[in-house]
């Protein structure tokens, strides 16, 4: 099983040491995310200052960005990283994107749809000279002139995943993309018996097989190497679960363990402030549902309970502001996890 460390977002110059720390220690790969700052400025950083780490987005927003912008962000560091870029996408919620991006919102399914299938239009106009000639309901590419197209490093196409959660995601992801980011806010009994099965069938109607589809994610992990650091971790977990349970669109995985009183709940709570409160609710029997949790020496075992069979990736941490430090050997021993995945399709 892959592990993934998040890189420092805060100041660029933290970056050159942070990865080659990684890289270092064993990780296998180092990914940014969209929250404070820009999830692509880090990776360019990164894929000079690296020579064997993936480097991915975890999630960049979609939406707020062209298709044809994020491609040349996605060539350049496919071409700098020399073919180790794994590009993650994220619909964001409808006010985030009215309000926080101002963009116009539709139903999200069918344009991130288009969104993959552009990109993957545009690089194969780059990469073989193709017409470009990509038309549907929301974009349209049809001009692509020679002093535009930029010159090929030789490197597979870039992996294109998204993050899901919904249904209709989940079969999207499985039917169009390379593979998914389950949200953190995810049980093992929502994947096996919700996310994997419309993963399947979106993979059955294109004819995709799960060797080369990437499952990343699906939950937390709480660690340290004492009972008192991960005591700490796990309130942290406790208060992303209580974040992210008061968010409509997570509450499917609450319903699924009958506790869809608890969302409710919580989305009043922040609706009201109480935003220092939201921890409280969330019981150690509902946190262990999201997160494996345990000392360095025993967390390899609980990530095999809690992802083995499901993932093929998981993250050391979900924040660029908390860096876990797992050591070689504990790397190591999840790494003897097994997993399904064998790597990514790389023809054009």
């Amino acid at each position: 099983m892959k592990v993934l460390q998040t890189l420092p977002q805060h100041d660029l110059n933290a970056v050159p040491a942070a990865v080659k720390a990684a890289e270092a220690s064993g990780f296998d790969m180092a990914v940014t995310m969209e929250n404070k700052h820009d999830p692509f400025l880090p990776l360019a950083v990164a894929a000079v200052a690296s020579n064997r780490i993936e480097l991915g987005t975890t999630v960049a927003i979609a939406f707020a960005r062209s298709p044809m912008v994020v491609a040349n962000a996605s060539w350049d560091l496919q071409t700098a990283s020399g073919g180790r870029f794994v590009l993650g996408l994220g619909p964001q919620i409808r006010p985030h994107n009215e309000r926080r991006f101002s963009v116009p919102w539709s139903p999200p399914v069918p344009r991130m749809r288009e969104y993959v299938q552009a990109l993957r239009a545009i690089w194969r106009s780059w990469e073989t000279g193709e017409k470009l000639a990509f038309e549907g309901e929301h974009y349209r590419f049809t001009l692509m002139v020679p002093n535009f197209v930029p010159a090929s490093s030789g490197q597979p196409p870039v992996p294109v995943t998204i993050a899901a959660v919904g249904e209709h995601s989940l079969r999207l992801a499985g039917e169009v993309c390379d593979g998914v980011r389950l949200h953190p806010f995810c049980t093992r009994a929502y994947a096996e018996d919700v996310a994997m099965k419309r993963i399947g069938e979106g993979m059955a109607k294109t004819g995709r097989a799960r060797e080369t589809f990437e499952v990343t994610g699906g939950g937390f992990v709480a660690t340290g190497a004492t009972d008192e650091d991960v005591a700490g971790a796990t309130e942290w977990v406790r208060y992303r679960v209580a974040f992210y349970g008061s968010t409509p669109s997570y509450w499917p995985v609450l319903e699924h363990h009958g506790h869809g009183d608890l969302g409710r709940k919580l989305n009043r709570m922040t609706k009201d402030g109480q935003w220092d409160e939201i921890a409280a609710e969330i019981s150690d029997d509902v946190l262990r549902l999201f997160a494996a949790v345990g000392r360095h020496d025993e967390i390899a075992s609980a990530v095999e309970t809690r992802f083995g069979g499901l993932s093929d990736a998981i993250f050391a941490s979900t924040s660029s502001e908390m860096q876990p430090d797992l050591p070689a050997d504990v790397l190591q021993d999840i790494h003897r996890v097994a997993i399904r995945f064998t790597g990514f399709a790389t023809g054009w």
